[in-house]
């Protein structure tokens, strides 16, 4: 009985339960424990995705301070970007209100940083511009606040006023202004300071554009000085830009014209060649002078279009004279951003290719300032220049900073002295000491002088004697369109005093058939 009876029965702690109890109990013990373990589970997985949770928006949290950081710096020079610099500007308007502290804010572009750049590369622009940062930074005292809000302009709130702040700004424009020295060059910068004072220069929304116009009217004169904001700029800003939009479509319009003034032999007076020089006849302003567009159309990129109707015109002209028997040299000006154009010579030689003329007969005139520009752009477009077989002039020559081993290196045939050192000719004796060493030096490295300016006798003959080999200026011509020339010429013998049109003294010019 016993026997038959063990599988069903069991002991249990001195009791005996059948086997279906057994394996009930035995089952809900299992179930217990894996209840259990599954609640001791999910608390260590809620502990752990707590724990994991935590971690997390602590890495989050230090990801988006790390962006908001970025985000308040510039990348470039580490200064604060123009949102944190509008946060300053609100801080420092409300303490200005309260009397607590005054206010002026600096606008600062780098001159010609453009030029830097295109010659030199963005990598050494990068580094100037560091650099002109970290000057900034140890130039204003502290509380001040330093933004970079353009590629190569930057914004100074200093706590000053009116008038401290123009002499604040001029240490921090002479900090800027000293040699850079990056990749073994040492660069020479200029820069253009605007200044509005809060509230003398108007209110919070209007302050920054105010320092803005102050800066630009700086650039405009020619840079590298201090302005204070002025309510006449406005309007001239205005001006500018409703010029800008003229000027965009002169050229389509046909609103540009070539002007011509003869250049003489300084013994025979006979007529060697004639400069053109463009002139905007505006339909509404009249005869707007190059010294006003140029500059402007440089600054917004037209000037490769006009510059090359320039080069076209001339050569058109040219061959147009020649075909009615007056051979001469014609000389257009080259500015510094078309000496820059990669295809600058294409672009000559094409245009005299088109109107049947030889290269000889083509001068370029390129100021002193742009041709001692030691850029590899600059010595690129002179050796092409030269391997092209162009005539090249040195423009506005005894005004800038040449030597006599710059000028070795250049393939200049001549040089034109700069009509400020002609006026006081007869009355200074400095100037014509000034005017024989340079008469003395181009001799002595093969090139020909030419005197601009020249409005008197008595000019023409101390130049004469002084050795210059050609003259040009009112005495003998102004300048006059092309039709105006051709008739001039054709009056020839009226006038004994007048200069003569003759085969020009160039053999190089003669008619290209």
């Amino acid at each position: 009985m016993a026997d038959s009876s063990r599988g069903r029965t069991g002991r249990y702690h001195g009791m005996v339960l059948p086997s279906a109890e057994i394996a009930a109990f035995t089952s809900t013990g299992l179930l217990a424990w894996f209840a259990l373990a599954c609640v001791l589970a999910s608390a260590t997985a809620v502990a752990l995705y707590r724990r994991l949770s935590r971690r997390l928006h602590s890495r989050l949290d230090a990801a988006h301070s790390q962006l908001v950081e970025l985000r308040a710096r510039d990348s470039l020079t580490g200064l604060i970007s123009g949102p944190e610099f509008e946060v300053a500007l609100d801080e420092a308007v409300l303490a200005c209100d309260k009397g607590v502290a005054p206010l002026a804010l600096l606008y600062i572009g780098l001159d010609d940083f453009r030029t830097l750049n295109d010659g030199y590369g963005h990598r050494v622009g990068d580094a100037v511009l560091v650099e002109a940062a970290r000057r900034l930074r140890q130039g204003v005292q502290g509380g001040s606040a330093v933004s970079r809000l353009g590629g190569n302009e930057f914004a100074v709130l200093l706590r000053t006023d009116r008038a401290h702040s123009g002499a604040a700004a001029v240490a921090l424009l002479e900090t800027l202004q000293q040699p850079y020295a990056v990749q073994e060059l040492e660069l020479q910068l200029t820069a253009s300071v605007g200044i509005a004072v809060y509230p003398d220069h108007g209110s919070r929304p209007r302050l920054l554009g105010h320092a803005v116009l102050a800066m630009r009217a700086v650039k405009l004169a020619g840079g590298g000085a201090v302005a204070h904001y002025d309510p006449a700029l406005g309007v001239d800003m205005r001006e500018q830009a409703q010029m800008l939009q003229d000027l965009r479509l002169a050229l389509e319009r046909g609103e540009f014209h070539l002007y011509y003034q003869p250049k003489v032999d300084a013994h025979s007076l006979q007529v060697t060649a004639a400069e053109a020089l463009l002139r905007w006849e505006h339909p509404q302003r009249g005869v707007v002078s190059p010294a006003v567009f140029v500059p402007l159309a440089e600054r917004h990129g037209l000037i490769a279009a006009i510059g090359s109707w320039v080069i076209d015109e001339a050569c058109r002209q040219a061959a147009q004279w020649r075909d009615h028997g007056l051979r001469m040299r014609v000389a257009i000006n080259i500015s510094g951003h078309q000496l820059r154009q990669d295809d600058l010579v294409e672009q000559i030689l094409g245009a005299l290719q088109r109107h049947g003329l030889p290269p000889a007969r083509f001068t370029c005139e390129i100021t002193e300032s742009v041709a001692m520009e030691d850029t590899r752009h600059t010595r690129a477009a002179f050796a092409r220049l030269q391997r092209a077989g162009l005539h090249i002039s040195i423009d506005d020559f005894g005004t800038g900073q040449s030597s006599l081993a710059s000028l070795q290196r250049l393939p200049a045939a001549e040089l034109k002295i700069d009509r400020a050192f002609v006026t006081p000719l007869v009355d200074n004796p400095g100037a014509a000491a000034i005017v024989r060493a340079i008469v003395q030096m181009a001799h002595a490295l093969g090139l020909r002088v030419v005197a601009e300016g020249v409005e008197t006798e008595t000019q023409r003959d101390a130049l004469v004697s002084l050795g210059c080999d050609e003259l040009q200026g009112y005495l003998f011509a102004k300048p006059m369109s092309a039709t105006a020339l051709a008739l001039w010429a054709d009056r020839d013998g009226e006038d004994l005093a007048r200069p003569m049109f003759r085969p020009s003294l160039f053999e190089a010019t003669a008619p290209c058939r």
